[in-house]
C-alpha cells in the first residue's frame, strides 16, 4: 500500500531486528552455545591475572590486569575470553592517555569478535624519543608496546592465539643449540664472568623483538622464537 508523505522529512534511520547472538555471534547455528557480544552482561567475579611491568623510563613499575569472562561454563563450548583491563602506577605521568587506553581496550573486548588484532596495533607504537630493552633482550619501541606484548602474553595463555612456530625437525635443532649455548653460559657464570641470555653477537629478531638472532648452518635463526630467514 502507498502512502502519501505530506511533510518535510527531517530524519531517518534504518530499522534493525533486536540484537539475537545466536545468529549474530554463533556461525555455526548451535542452540545455547554463547559468543562474546556487547550484550553479554558482567558477571560479579571475574578471573584474571596482573602483570607487573618495569621500564627504563619511570621509577616506578605498570600493573597491568586483565579480568576474563568464562562463557559456557562447565560445557565442551567453554571459552575464557578478555573483558576488560585495568592499568594502574604511582607515576601519574600518564594517567589521562592510559586511562583513555584502558576503556578502548575494554571496549574492543567487550564487543566480541576477532580482538587479537590489538596486539599488532599496539606493537606498532613507536617513541619518537627511542625505545629500550627489556630484560632478556627483547627490545620495546614504547610504552604502548609493552602493553601490547603483556596482552599477547595473556591471549596466548588463556588460548586465544596459538603458538605458530617452527616444525618438529627445527624446534629439535633450535633446542640442541640452545643448549649448547646455556651449556656455555653456565660455564661462564662458574667462571665469575658476566653473560647475557644471548650471545652478544646476535642481531634483533623482527618477529619476537629480541636480540637472539645468530648464523646457524647459513641462516639467520631465532634462539628466542625460531624466526628463520630460510623458512
Amino acid at each position: 500500500m502507498a502512502i502519501k508523505i505530506d511533510q518535510k522529512i527531517v530524519g531517518y534511520q534504518v530499522a534493525k531486528d533486536e540484537f539475537d547472538a545466536t545468529t549474530a555471534e554463533n556461525p555455526i547455528n548451535q542452540p545455547g552455545v554463547e559468543h562474546m557480544h556487547e550484550k553479554v552482561g558482567r558477571p560479579e567475579i571475574l578471573q584474571g591475572c596482573t602483570y607487573k611491568v618495569k621500564t627504563p623510563l619511570s621509577d616506578h613499575a605498570l600493573y597491568i590486569t586483565i579480568n576474563d569472562i568464562v562463557l559456557n561454563a562447565g560445557t565442551e563450548h567453554e571459552l575464557r575470553r578478555p573483558f576488560e583491563i585495568f592499568i594502574n602506577s604511582k607515576a601519574m605521568d600518564h594517567f589521562q592517555w592510559i586511562v583513555a587506553l584502558t576503556r578502548i581496550i575494554s571496549a574492543v573486548f567487550r564487543k566480541g569478535g576477532d580482538c587479537t588484532f590489538l596486539v599488532e596495533e599496539l606493537r606498532s607504537v613507536f617513541d619518537p624519543k627511542g625505545g629500550y630493552f627489556k630484560k632478556g633482550g627483547k627490545f620495546m619501541p614504547s610504552l604502548v608496546a609493552e602493553i601490547g606484548d603483556v596482552i599477547e602474553s595473556h591471549m596466548r595463555l588463556i588460548g586465544l592465539l596459538k603458538d605458530q612456530g617452527p616444525d618438529t625437525h627445527q624446534r629439535r635443532f633450535i633446542e640442541e643449540k640452545r643448549a649448547q649455548f646455556e651449556s656455555n653460559v653456565k660455564a661462564a657464570e662458574d667462571a665469575g664472568l658476566s653473560v647475557s641470555a644471548f650471545p652478544e653477537s646476535a642481531s634483533l629478531c623482527p618477529k619476537c623483538q629480541t636480540k637472539a638472532m645468530i648464523m646457524m648452518e647459513g641462516c639467520m635463526t631465532c634462539l628466542n622464537c625460531g624466526e628463520s630467514k630460510c623458512s
